[in-house]
């Protein structure tokens, strides 16, 4: 190995034992920290932010990096290492601390105030925490800089070459393509899932949960679940992956799809390399690919008639004052029900994407400028009214529903639609190398499809981009037809249309 980059590898350790120590600090908050102990807990996420900031923008690094940017001995993974890094230094160099540290601290005391909001339903106790954290992403884009959008600086944070222009176009498809058909469906029968929101005790509904991410593979000795008020997966390595969910005794639904979107992401992180922590290839390609691998498991695999053939006998065993008479496809059916609703965590996997393109449109705006944060909670209930037919009747079922704002997560939520699209194509790929896969996933044998994910997908980190690895797994870049074919023949056999 060239010692150069031994003394690079040293360095992006130490600087994941920084950052990764925050992260512990960051979970915790969001799971077990005492009502005392935000102020101080604020300071403590500021101050690690710094020395990471530290640690990573200085001469040494820097000069570390221009050698081995021209080195020839390098690997393809160690110079794609190599690059990646150098990209993210000189994207991060053009921040300057107090910049940083300002962030951080905005970001905590946003997460604060939108919890007390949400809790409180009402928007102005978020509403200057807000405002102050648009200003400083205003400014972060003007920091790093772009070509046309100033969006697409934020975009290119979690869906590295995404642009608004490529998305406008996405959008688009899913407004032709997806409203008349989700407009086909209300017309039909509606299928009956009330046997969902009757009281599923938490621990039988916890037990449960915990069964289904071990027969996804998820390995609790290097990760564990707890609960959250916004169910979400975070890492510290490959070796330590933690999940958490949300239990609603009065809808099953709740808990089931959190368990398994949870798993998904889980799943990737624990298949990640150990042996390059710290490094682009021990992490995830962007989070379109990050979800995915969460929508393949939530909604090819866990929402399909197979699955519940597997599952529903033990739920109903668990709970037959609810579920007897009722079908494992009466369960599907009930699972798949499309019905325009206020909660995206919540949405069929059809009408979500409305759910996506409100926040797109509305953040978007804001970025502009064409919308100021006091009109936020008006412009949001109309969006949902045009494009959803839905009166949002309080804050907390309306804009601040997600936690994603409070921790400044602006050009997120493009990626949740991304990567129901990247599934659905990954998905079809995996059908065709995997014989009788529906066979093997009615059996609750998951592993050929886990073996398939990792081979194909998690195995790589960012050695790929998006989308190079979708070619290399498809023959083929992103490509919406895929969604749309797999949901046509999936939803014409609910609905009988």
């Amino acid at each position: 190995m060239n010692k150069k980059y031994k003394e690079f590898k040293a360095k992006m350790s130490k600087l994941a034992d920084i950052n990764y120590a925050a992260a512990v600090l960051g979970w915790d908050q969001e799971v077990n920290l005492p009502e005392n102990a935000k102020a101080i807990r604020s300071q403590q996420l500021a101050t690690l932010s710094g020395i990471g900031y530290e640690n990573f923008i200085n001469d040494e690094l820097g000069d570390l990096l221009k050698e081995l940017n021209i080195a020839d001995d390098l690997s393809q993974k160690e110079k794609v290492n190599v690059n990646q890094v150098k990209k993210s230094y000189d994207k991060i160099a053009k921040k300057p601390k107090t910049f940083v540290v300002n962030m951080s601290k905005a970001i905590s005391a946003a997460y604060f105030a939108w919890h007390e909001a949400k809790e409180k339903k009402d928007f102005k106790i978020f509403e200057g925490r807000l405002d102050e954290l648009i200003k400083l992403k205003k400014e972060e884009a003007e920091l790093i800089g772009y070509n046309n959008h100033i969006y697409d600086a934020l975009l290119d944070e979690y869906e590295p070459g995404a642009t608004v222009k490529d998305l406008d176009v996405l959008f688009i498809d899913v407004k032709e393509n997806m409203v008349s058909f989700v407009k086909e469906i209300t017309e039909q029968q509606q299928v009956d899932d009330s046997f969902l929101y009757k009281h599923y005790g938490q621990d039988k509904q916890w037990n449960f949960g915990i069964d289904l991410l071990i027969q996804m593979g998820y390995d609790f000795k290097s990760g564990r679940q707890d609960l959250s008020a916004h169910p979400f997966t975070t890492n510290f390595g490959s070796t330590d992956v933690r999940v958490t969910t949300r239990v609603d005794v009065n809808n099953l639904s709740e808990m089931v799809w959190s368990c398994i979107h949870e798993g998904g992401h889980a799943l990737y992180e624990q298949g990640l390399s150990i042996e390059d922590y710290g490094l682009p290839t021990s992490s995830a390609i962007s989070l379109g690919i990050h979800e995915s691998q969460s929508r393949l498991w939530e909604n090819n695999v866990g929402r399909s008639l197979p699955y519940w053939n597997a599952n529903f006998g033990k739920l109903q065993q668990l709970f037959p004052e609810n579920l007897t008479g009722v079908s494992a496809e009466d369960f599907y059916k009930a699972s798949n029900k499309v019905s325009p609703s206020l909660i995206r965590t919540n949405a069929d996997e059809l009408t979500y994407h409305f759910h996506i393109l409100i926040r797109y449109e509305l953040e978007k705006a804001l970025m502009e400028g064409n919308i100021k944060t006091a009109d936020l909670q008006n412009a949001w209930n109309q969006k949902y009214k045009d494009y959803m037919d839905i009166d949002v009747p309080s804050v907390d079922k309306g804009v601040l529903q997600d936690i994603h704002w409070s921790h400044g997560s602006f050009g997120y939520f493009p990626t949740y639609s991304l990567g129901s699209f990247y599934a659905a194509q990954f998905y079809k790929q995996a059908e065709k190398d995997i014989s009788d896969l529906s066979s093997k996933i009615e059996n609750g044998n998951m592993i050929p499809l886990l073996d398939w994910l990792r081979t194909n997908v998690h195995q790589y980190g960012q050695l790929y981009t998006a989308d190079e690895l979708c070619e290399r797994i498809t023959g083929e870049k992103l490509n919406f037809k895929y969604f749309m074919e797999y949901a046509k023949e999936k939803y014409a056999g609910i609905y009988g249309f």
